[in-house]
C-alpha cells in the first residue's frame, strides 16, 4: 500500500507539471496570436476622435523634419500635443516602442502622467504598467513615460531603441543628454522613420543650444563636430499663447502676463528667444552695450589686458579688453577654438595682440593704409585651473607663459575665480554703461542673454556646454577691476586734463610710475603698462 500510494503522488504531480507547462504554453501562444490578430473594432480608434488639434498643433504634427521643435511661450498646447503625437506614432506602427521624457519625476507626474491620465480612455490600450510606466497598445507597440533628474540618467536607455522620443521643456536639458539620446532613435521594425520632438518655453540650460539648432539654425555652442549640422533636419513650429482658442480671448490670462516683469512677459507671451525667466544678465541689451569696432575709437595709451579661459576639448575663449579715461571698459576682440595646444594657443593670442591704427576693435583685421604696431598688453588673466593641469613635465600655464614670453607678451597670472563676484561686477558694469563690447565678440554676444540663474545657488550662473565666453569675460573684468573702488589707471586717467594724445599719454606714465613707488614695486619695462 504505501508503494502504491507513493506511486499514485508522483503520478499526481507530473499530471500537474504537464498541466502547467501545457497551461504556460497555450498562454503564450495566445499571446503571441493576440498580437497578430487584427484589432477589434470597438478598440480601433482614430487620434481626431480623442483629440481635436489647435491649427498651430496641426501644423506639428504634419511637420515631417527629423527633429521638430514645438511652441515658444506659455499655453499654446505643447505638452497635450506631444503627448497625442507620441500615440500616433505608436498606434500607427504594431511592435514599436516610443518615449516621452521629462527633467524630473514631480514634472513628469503632474504634466505628461496627468494628461495621459485624464485624456487617453482605458479601452485605446492593452495595459498600462504603473510601477514601470510604460503603457501597451493593442498593436504591441509601447510607449515610456521618463525622466533624467541627474545628467547621467539618460544612459539607463543605452541599448534600447525608439521610434520615437519626445522630449517636454527641451531646454531643461543639456546639449550632451540630447546627443545620446539622439543615438536611441532608431528603429528595427521595416518602412518606419525613426524621429525625435520637443516641447518648450524659452529659459533654462539648455536655453543656448535649443536657439542655436531651432532658432538661429546654426551649430550650438559646444558640438563638437559642427560640420556635421544640417538645418534641413531642425523645424520650429513656432507657437504663442494666441494659437490657443482656449486662453487667446482670456481677458484676465492675458491680463496676469502682461503685468509680469518685462523678460517674464516677452517670453511668456511673446515667446521671445531673446529673454526669459530666470535670466541672469535681463539687461543686456545689444543697442545699448554693443558697438561697432569703428566706433570703440581705442587709443594706443589706453591700459589694455588680455582674459584666457582654457579649454582644449571645450573651446578655449581669450578676450582682449581696455579701458578708456572715463573709466568704461571696452572687450574689443575674441578668439574662441579648441583643440589648441598652449602653444598654438599662445601664437594665435600673439598674432592677434596687433593695433591697426583706429580699427583695434577688428578681430585681425587690416585697415588699408594703416601701420600696424604691437599692442602694448599689461596683464594676461589665466583660469586657475590651467595651473594644475599638465599635458607635459609643465603645467598649461607653464607652456603658455613661456611661449608667450617668448613673444614679447606678459606671462599670464591665475585669474580671479570669485564666480558670484564676478557676475555681480559684470551685472552692475552692464547696468551702469561701464561696460562696451564690440561687435566683433559675436561668441560673447551670443553667451551673455543665455545665462541663467543656478536654482541651488541662485547667486551664480549655471554652467552649460557653450559658457566658455562669458567665463573668459568674467575673468578678465573680476581680476583687473576690484568691485568697490576703481583702479588706479582709471584713477590716474580722470587727472589728466589734457586733450591731445600725446599729453594724455605722457601724463599717464608719470602717474604710473608714482603709483609704482608708492607700493615699492620694483620698475617695470617701458613697454608694458602697470595693473590697476
Amino acid at each position: 500500500m504505501p508503494t502504491n500510494n507513493k506511486s499514485k503522488r508522483v503520478h499526481k504531480a507530473r499530471a500537474r507539471e504537464a498541466h502547467g507547462t501545457h497551461r504556460r504554453v497555450s498562454a503564450d501562444k495566445k499571446k503571441d496570436e493576440a498580437a497578430e490578430r487584427p484589432v477589434p473594432a470597438h478598440k480601433r480608434f482614430e487620434i481626431l476622435d480623442h483629440y481635436q488639434p489647435f491649427p498651430r498643433q496641426s501644423e506639428f504634427h504634419h511637420c515631417t523634419a527629423k527633429y521638430r521643435l514645438f511652441g515658444g511661450a506659455a499655453g499654446p498646447g505643447k505638452t497635450k500635443a506631444l503627448l497625442w503625437e507620441t500615440i500616433r506614432q505608436a498606434t500607427n506602427d504594431p511592435g514599436v516602442d516610443t518615449l516621452l521624457l521629462r527633467r524630473t519625476f514631480p514634472e513628469l507626474e503632474t504634466s505628461i502622467l496627468n494628461y495621459f491620465r485624464r485624456d487617453v480612455p482605458r479601452d485605446l490600450y492593452r495595459s498600462y504598467n504603473e510601477s514601470k510606466h510604460v503603457v501597451t497598445w493593442h498593436n504591441g507597440s509601447t510607449t515610456r513615460f521618463g525622466y533624467c533628474a541627474g545628467e547621467n540618467d539618460v544612459y539607463q536607455y543605452q541599448g534600447a531603441e525608439f521610434l520615437f522620443i519626445g522630449i517636454d521643456e527641451l531646454t531643461h536639458f543639456t546639449l550632451r543628454q540630447w546627443q545620446f539620446l539622439t543615438s536611441r532613435n532608431r528603429c528595427p521594425v521595416k518602412g518606419t522613420t525613426p524621429n525625435m520632438a520637443g516641447a518648450t518655453n524659452p529659459g533654462n540650460i539648455g536655453h543656448a543650444w535649443v536657439k542655436a539648432l531651432w532658432v538661429e539654425k546654426r551649430p550650438a555652442p559646444g558640438m563638437e563636430h559642427p560640420e556635421e549640422y544640417d538645418p534641413n533636419d531642425f523645424a520650429f513650429i513656432r507657437a504663442t499663447l494666441r494659437d490657443n482658442p482656449v486662453y487667446a480671448h482670456n481677458e484676465s490670462y492675458l491680463k496676469t502676463l502682461r503685468a509680469l516683469p518685462r523678460h517674464l512677459r516677452q517670453a511668456f507671451l511673446e515667446g521671445d528667444w531673446d529673454v526669459f525667466a530666470g535670466q541672469y544678465f535681463e539687461q543686456f541689451d545689444p543697442a545699448r552695450h554693443v558697438f561697432a569696432p569703428h566706433q570703440l575709437r581705442i587709443e594706443p595709451w589706453w591700459p589694455r589686458w588680455i582674459s584666457i579661459d582654457w579649454g582644449f576639448e571645450h573651446p578655449c575663449a581669450v578676450y582682449w579688453h581696455a579701458v578708456r579715461p572715463d573709466g568704461v571698459v571696452v572687450t574689443y576682440r575674441e578668439l574662441v577654438q579648441n583643440h589648441l595646444s598652449p602653444r598654438m594657443l599662445a601664437a594665435a593670442i600673439a598674432e592677434r595682440s596687433v593695433a591697426f591704427g583706429h580699427a583695434y576693435g577688428q578681430a585681425g583685421a587690416n585697415t588699408p593704409g594703416a601701420a600696424s604696431q604691437p599692442e602694448r598688453i599689461a596683464d594676461v588673466f589665466l583660469s586657475p585651473d590651467a595651473f594644475a593641469e599638465r599635458t607635459a613635465e609643465s603645467s598649461i600655464a607653464e607652456q603658455l607663459g613661456d611661449a608667450l614670453a617668448a613673444a614679447g607678451l606678459p606671462r599670464p597670472a591665475p585669474a580671479d575665480n570669485d564666480r558670484i563676484g564676478g557676475w555681480m561686477l559684470m551685472y552692475q558694469m552692464l547696468e551702469s554703461g561701464y561696460w562696451q563690447i564690440s561687435s566683433a565678440c559675436e561668441r560673447l554676444i551670443e553667451c551673455i542673454p543665455t545665462l541663467t540663474r543656478d536654482s541651488i545657488n541662485v547667486e551664480d550662473i549655471r554652467k552649460f556646454d557653450g559658457d566658455d565666453p562669458a567665463d573668459a569675460a568674467r575673468y578678465g573684468l573680476k581680476s583687473r577691476l576690484d568691485p568697490g573702488r576703481a583702479p588706479s589707471d582709471h584713477l590716474a586717467a580722470s587727472r589728466i586734463a589734457a586733450g591731445d594724445p600725446t599729453s594724455r599719454a605722457i601724463w599717464m606714465r608719470k602717474f604710473e610710475s608714482e603709483a609704482g613707488r608708492s607700493h615699492g614695486s620694483a620698475p617695470l619695462p617701458r613697454r608694458w603698462l602697470p595693473r590697476g
